[in-house]
This record gives C-alpha cells, structure tokens and sequence, in this order.
C-alpha cells in the first residue's frame, strides 16, 4: 500500500493540515507524553488532564467555533484496519510520534458496504495537527516505529464515542450506530464484528505489517 503524505494533494479530500495554535499544540504534546502506552490499542474519550490544560479552551474556540469538545487519547500499537468509523462533524489529530491513518471517503460507502481496496494511507509527522473531515472514513491510528507506537490527541465533540443512545431501530444508519455519535462498518475479522458491530467492510483487512 502507498503511504502519502498529509501535505500532498491526495489528502485534500479526507481533511487537512492544521496551522497555527504552536504553543497550544506543544502543552498538549507534553501531557500525551505521560498518557499510557498500551501493547494494543488504547481509547479514553475525554482525559482530564487535557481537559483541564488552558489549551483546551483554545481548541474548542478555534477549532471548534465554542461547540463544547473533549480532549481524550488513542494509544498504543496497530497495523491492522479492522473498522472504519465516521461522526457528523471533524475530528482532530495530534501525535507525539508519526503515524499513519487508514482513511476511506463517506460517499463510496454503498449501502453500508464499504470495498476496502478504496482505503488509503496517509503518514501524519509528529507535531502535526489535522481535521479529518466528518466525511471521512477513519478508525485507529497504525504506529509506524513498533518500539515508539503511537500518542494521538483525539479531540471531538464533547460526549462522542460514549454510550450510545437507546432508541428503537428505524431503518437507515441504526444499525451502524455502534456509541454516540459514532457509526461503524466493522470487517469481518475484528473483534468489534465478534461483539455485533455491523460487518461494513469487504475484502481484505488491511494490515501494513504486510505491506
């Protein structure tokens, strides 16, 4: 799999670089530096030790026009593509090391099917910050150094990817709402397929440890 960059012209429809914010982005790459590591993949929605960081007010002005958001972290080690999710607004990202995203665009998903060979690979250097657009397709970060892993920021609307709401089904995305505000395409051989998630993805799942 070709692994692009976040500043080349590929990118421009899943998101984009984020500029600005330095000293914002510095307080906030100190705190993930103390965040856990895990052998696997890690998630907590909302940290309150970056909630609690004045940088916290900046990104919810600046880069979420005063909408309420939560600062929390994705952590860990990962080759694998194993689900791509979506959200109705951006989420941003941020990592103490480089890391790669897996990403696919929401308009090629049909009806809730998704062929994985239209996902696509993109390198985020340490430091930098990006929006990944809400019509983008993303799911964990894959490290790109296994002795490094990765640190990411994970900064969305406050509540998302908490406990979903219950509601009787009615057709539609109901059955990809897998948390708040979070619906999910799962491939077959996840853990999340194994625990109900909807089966989305078709194909081979992407593994770059085999790349």
């Amino acid at each position: 799999m070709n692994v692009c960059s976040v500043f080349g012209p590929a990118f421009k429809s899943y998101g984009r670089v984020v500029t600005g914010l330095d000293a914002e982005k510095q307080s906030i790459l100190a705190a993930l530096r103390t965040t856990p590591l895990p052998g696997g993949v890690g998630y907590v929605p909302e940290e309150p030790l970056l909630q609690s960081l004045p940088a916290a007010q900046a990104v919810q002005d600046h880069l979420f026009g005063g909408m309420p958001c939560q600062l929390g972290w994705c952590n860990g080690h990962n080759t694998r593509l194993n689900c791509l999710e979506y959200h109705r607004d951006s989420e941003f990202n941020l990592g103490t090391e480089d890391f790669i995203l897996l990403l696919a665009r929401l308009d090629e998903v049909e009806n809730g099917r998704l062929d994985t060979a239209k996902v696509r690979a993109f390198r985020v250097p340490a430091g930098v910050l990006v929006e990944i657009y809400a019509t983008t397709l993303h799911y964990a970060p894959c490290h790109v150094d296994p002795a490094r892993g990765f640190r990411v920021l994970v900064a969305l609307p406050k509540g998302t990817n908490t406990a979903k709401p219950a509601l009787p089904p009615s057709g539609g995305e109901d059955a990809l709402l897998w948390a708040r505000n979070k619906w999910l395409l799962a491939h077959p051989d996840s853990a999340e397929a194994a625990q109900g998630a909807f089966v989305g993805l078709l194909g081979r799942n992407i593994d770059l440890s085999e790349e």
